[in-house]
């Protein structure tokens, strides 16, 4: 049951992807990070988290459009309309995984936060020209860009290109950041452990966005909301 995944395993057995969604997000990461990454070190990730921030903090409106009754989350009826609006052509079955795999609290409606995630998904998943087109109804050009960046941080970390991180991964990436300081592996351990959401030694690109939201601090500023909407 579950363990952890001893060195001599592959850990791949202990990460097998919960729906098709994530099994494609995986398949789109791992042609992603064969391309080979701009980034340079883990330490030119953190320096963009400002401007990645403020890109974030421009989607609100988007978020606000698709949340027709203004209760602060996107349901799934809400997110269909907004799809079927912006002509984003996914199933009924990867409209159901997707809000499955973004409403993490399972409160049966998006946050802000996971609103981002949705789309940095749904960016990787529509990665052809359907998606400049999908991109240009958003009012979102400045995105790309975003999106185009925490896709090749990822695809930094995953030295193996096998659509994972894993921690040895990260402790590999933090170390070539900081040589020689004793602390980097704890560093890595943390920041690792802050991603790893269902404990299984492996981190794919959804697991990644969710801490991603957490360390730029878009989490932050709705906890204040929090008392407000709730029933």
């Amino acid at each position: 049951m579950g363990g952890v995944v001893g060195k001599g395993e592959s850990p791949k057995k202990a990460s097998i992807p919960e729906t098709k969604l994530e099994a494609k997000m995986v398949e789109a990461m791992q042609r992603r990070a064969s391309q080979g990454s701009s980034m340079k070190s883990f330490n030119s990730i953190i320096l963009k988290f400002p401007k990645i921030d403020e890109s974030f903090r421009n989607c609100k409106d988007i978020f606000e459009q698709f949340d027709e009754d203004s209760n602060g989350a996107i349901d799934q009826e809400e997110m269909k309309k907004c799809f079927h609006k912006m002509e984003i052509s996914f199933t009924e079955e990867e409209i159901n995984d997707l809000f499955q795999a973004c409403d993490i609290n399972e409160d049966m409606g998006m946050k802000f936060s996971e609103f981002i995630v949705l789309l940095s998904l749904v960016y990787l998943l529509k990665d052809d020209q359907n998606t400049l087109h999908v991109k240009s109804r958003m009012g979102m050009p400045n995105l790309e860009a975003t999106f185009e960046t925490l896709v090749n941080a990822f695809a930094f970390l995953d030295k193996n290109k096998d659509g994972y991180v894993s921690k040895s991964e990260m402790v590999e990436a933090i170390n070539e950041t900081t040589s020689g300081e004793r602390s980097s592996g704890r560093i890595a351990m943390k920041r690792f452990e802050e991603m790893d959401w269902d404990k299984n030694g492996m981190v794919n690109f959804k697991e990644f966005l969710f801490a991603f939201t957490r360390w730029v601090g878009i989490d932050d500023n709705e906890d204040e909301e929090e008392g407000e909407g709730k029933a």
